[in-house]
């Protein structure tokens, strides 16, 4: 077929054309489970007729005599360009069609799964609406931001920018990951979940409120507990002394439980041991909890770095990108090859046009905003030394 297929998981078919100088291919055998004699041939799926997969599966060794039992196929599909819908994935021309998974543009069974949740749970709210007789507004959309989980990034990537091949999630397409963690999925939406009826269970709530107030209370504890530098030193090392064991003037000054924790290669085991050591009455933090205060101590100089990046960047987008730049692996050494081919493609004269390119991550956009300034700065130099 003349669809384009999935760039990560594509069938043999469209290796062959993509990369026909190839001399050999990977194909890992799979078996189907303990009581069968199946073997699922993982990277053999394609739409080759039966007897050329067949001549395909017998030219390895060890296949020689295989059988086919199910012939691979491909499926060749049509999709709605998602940019013709809201963030709500509500048809724009439309009204009350809601659309999810492949549909959209999509590839994957936790894409659609996610669509699905935003899609489902808009369709639910406007029709409850309507059959009540009551006007929609927007404080009334169920809509996931960026910055909240991976789920608003997916959407916010197909309805702003559209596809070009099937869609696939990574967390490299958030410029929030160290936000979006798996150990603080419910601190950042089950009340969310909760405001838009997707959440109705009160244990759940519960739950949630006990472990928010549980990481506080951790965090608090490591904030609140201070100690010599030298006695940091002579209780936990000195990965826990840091560049001041060395220095007598330094053992003298504190540093609390929290500023140790940061330090590379020191865990929280090892820092409320001591902090439990020294303090009466103290409390273990709870398991379902250690997970997270530890995340917020060991990246909350990190966190900061990122909000100030992101910043930076909204008010850059206008930045332009002068047209002599040679997107190739000198120049651009921090870019993935797939962003280095995108930008030589679309050559965005902005950082906002360049945004909007599918493909290209926050990461590759905040590298060419900071070459761009670079070069600019070191151009500006020259000139001030050059001879008027």
């Amino acid at each position: 077929g003349e669809g384009m297929g999935p760039r990560y998981c594509p069938s043999l078919y469209k290796k062959v054309q993509r990369f026909a100088d190839r001399k050999s291919h990977n194909c890992f055998l799979e078996p189907e489970g303990i009581h069968t004699s199946t073997v699922y041939p993982n990277g053999l799926s394609g739409p080759y007729p039966p007897e050329i997969q067949e001549k395909i599966v017998r030219s390895m060794l060890g296949l020689e005599e295989a059988e086919i039992l199910v012939p691979g196929y491909d499926v060749e599909y049509d999709f709605v360009n998602p940019i013709s819908l809201t963030h709500t994935l509500e048809c724009k021309d439309v009204a009350g069609l809601y659309l999810a998974g492949q549909i959209c543009g999509t590839t994957g069974y936790e894409e659609a799964g996610a669509q699905g949740v935003v899609a489902g749970a808009n369709a639910g709210r406007s029709g409850a609406r309507r059959a009540r007789g009551e006007q929609e507004d927007d404080e009334d959309r169920f809509v996931v931001g960026r910055d909240e989980g991976y789920i608003g990034v997916l959407v916010d990537d197909l309805v702003t920018k559209g596809v070009k091949e099937p869609y696939r999630m990574f967390t490299s397409r958030s410029e929030y990951r160290l936000t979006l963690r798996q150990d603080n999925a419910d601190l950042r939406l089950t009340e969310k979940g909760l405001e838009y009826g997707l959440v109705v269970s009160p244990e759940r709530i519960e739950a949630l409120e006990a472990r928010r107030e549980e990481v506080k209370r951790g965090v608090d504890a490591l904030r609140g507990f201070k100690l010599f530098v030298r006695e940091w030193h002579e209780k936990g090392g000195e990965k826990m002394g840091g560049k001041f064991s060395d220095n007598p003037k330094r053992l003298g000054t504190k540093k609390t439980a929290e500023e140790v924790l940061k330090m590379p290669h020191v865990s929280l085991d090892e820092v409320e041991a001591i902090v439990a050591s020294g303090t009466d009455g103290f409390s273990p933090i709870e398991t379902n909890s250690r997970d997270t205060v530890e995340a917020t101590v060991k990246y909350s100089s990190y966190l900061r770095r990122q909000i100030a990046e992101m910043d930076s960047w909204r008010k850059s987008q206008g930045l332009v990108i002068p047209g002599d730049i040679a997107f190739d692996r000198v120049s651009f050494p921090g870019l993935k090859e797939e962003e280095l081919v995108l930008l030589k493609k679309h050559r965005p004269s902005t950082l906002g046009d360049m945004q909007m390119i599918q493909g290209i991550t926050p990461q590759g956009l905040l590298y060419v905003q900071q070459f761009v300034r670079r070069r600019s700065k070191e151009r500006d130099r020259r000139r001030a030394f050059e001879p008027s």
